[in-house]
């Protein structure tokens, strides 16, 4: 799974896209079942009080797992990715 970040005001522009997976099957019950080595993202739940971002996900078409995070890391990290249509070094630094 990777994610983007996209635009309040108009949500077809996407300001950042992260370029590698962030969250994938690791644990054995996630890389064995009916469908191995696959993880599916199921929905989220962000907790701003205590900066807790709670994952629900399905792995290996066999289980329901919960992964959790801090919320601001997450968030850091997608506004850290590439912008679409830019190159990771000068340009990126110039559309901020």
């Amino acid at each position: 799974m990777g994610l983007i970040l996209l635009d309040l005001a108009d949500p077809r522009v996407v300001l950042h896209q992260t370029d590698e997976w962030l969250f994938g099957p690791e644990a054995p019950y996630e890389i064995t079942g009916d469908v191995e080595r696959v993880v599916f993202p199921c929905g989220w739940v962000v907790d701003a009080a205590n900066d807790r971002l709670f994952l629900y996900y399905a792995a290996a078409d066999t289980v329901i797992g919960l992964a959790t995070a801090r919320f601001s890391d997450v968030l850091a990290r997608v506004r850290a990715a590439p912008v679409p249509g830019l190159s990771r070094t000068s340009d990126q630094a110039d559309a901020r």
